[in-house]
């Protein structure tokens, strides 16, 4: 088996995860050092304890979350994901297109960045106002 091949079953095995909420299993694909970056953010999280906080408050109120992957391609080690991200937030339904690069491990992400728009983010958790534009 390719090495493509190994690292597109770990980034779906991430996926499937995410689909059945179970963040255990999220957790426990990524390395004990692992990174999980939002490019619109200024700072990586880094570390299984930090992503563990990092996921609580990302899904605090989600009770349902399908991820379709529009496509996807593996070189080496890396896999990249272009998906449209569907949710169920406190009761408000949103979508949102996504770019995610995955740095595949010995079997673990290493690191994970998401690349996507914060507006469209905000207008499909239902948020008139990005209090961020105050500071």
């Amino acid at each position: 088996m390719a090495i493509e091949d190994d690292v597109l079953a770990v980034a779906h095995d991430m996926i499937d995860a995410w689909n059945r909420l179970d963040w255990e299993r999220v957790l426990a694909l990524f390395a004990e050092d692992g990174l999980l970056h939002s490019m619109m953010e200024d700072d990586a999280t880094v570390g299984r304890p930090a992503i563990r906080r990092r996921l609580q408050a990302l899904t605090e109120g989600t009770s349902e979350i399908r991820i379709e992957i529009r496509n996807e391609a593996a070189v080496g080690n890396l896999v990249f994901l272009e998906r449209v991200d569907n949710f169920v937030i406190g009761g408000r339904s949103g979508s949102m297109p996504v770019v995610g690069v995955l740095e595949i491990e010995d079997g673990v992400v290493a690191a994970w960045r998401e690349y996507y728009d914060r507006a469209t983010l905000l207008r499909g958790l239902g948020v008139d106002h990005d209090f961020a534009e105050d500071l």
